[in-house]
């Protein structure tokens, strides 16, 4: 049984992860959100969930105590201190594997038009994103990062992958993409360890996300 602790469990990425696992019989989900109310309509049967934030020390310790990987779907102006939040209740608790979410643009790895148009909309508002990136990468656990292009809420799986030093690529992925592939890493914990990668739907290029 591996047993899985969600961070932001209410998002719309964790929602698409939710209900990719909640059918597996070898998978535990504890879910912790802000505002739980309305998972519990939703969550599959045997779902743990806690209402809580991750920056209440207590708490967040009490809910990775014996898990054993965390994906953190977490967003805000102090994301860098939520990120540092989970890493020292995983560091306490002996947990090692964690899927953290960010965003594309963190590195100034957007090429072209794109990436202009990209540092315009939300350049200041990445600053956090990068310091909860560099936290992650300097605290010896078994991460993966994720880097999404714009989000949408296409029902499709379709992506490919970019990895950090590399140019990023396309513009937009759908979310069920990127909680498609979250629970595949969760299903195989190996699978890319310790990597930092783009996540975009091929062919999707263009000066901005067609939906702007």
């Amino acid at each position: 049984m591996t047993n899985v602790l969600i961070l932001g469990a209410g998002g719309q990425i964790a929602r698409h992860v939710i209900e990719a696992l909640g059918g597996d019989r070898d998978t535990h989900l504890t879910l912790l959100a802000r505002n739980p109310t309305k998972l519990a309509a939703s969550a599959p049967a045997g779902t743990e969930i806690v209402q809580g934030d991750v920056l209440d020390a207590a708490k967040l310790e009490a809910a990775v105590t014996g898990k054993d990987i965390v994906y953190a779907n977490l967003i805000g102006e102090d994301l860098d201190d939520q990120a540092r939040a989970v890493i020292a209740a995983m560091q306490a608790q002996g947990v090692k594997r964690l899927i953290f979410v960010l965003s594309l643009g963190i590195y100034d790895e957007v090429p072209g038009k794109f990436g202009e148009w990209n540092r315009g909309m939300i350049g200041e508002d990445l600053k956090p994103y990068r310091r909860a990136a560099d936290a992650i990468e300097a605290s010896g656990l078994d991460y993966t990062i994720l880097r999404p292009a714009w989000l949408t809420d296409e029902d499709e799986v379709d992506y490919a992958l970019t990895a950090k030093g590399e140019a990023f690529q396309g513009t937009v992925v759908s979310r069920r993409s990127v909680g498609d592939l979250i629970a595949r890493i969760v299903v195989k914990p190996d699978l890319h360890a310790r990597a930092n990668l783009g996540v975009n739907k091929p062919n999707s290029d263009g000066d901005k996300p067609y939906f702007m």
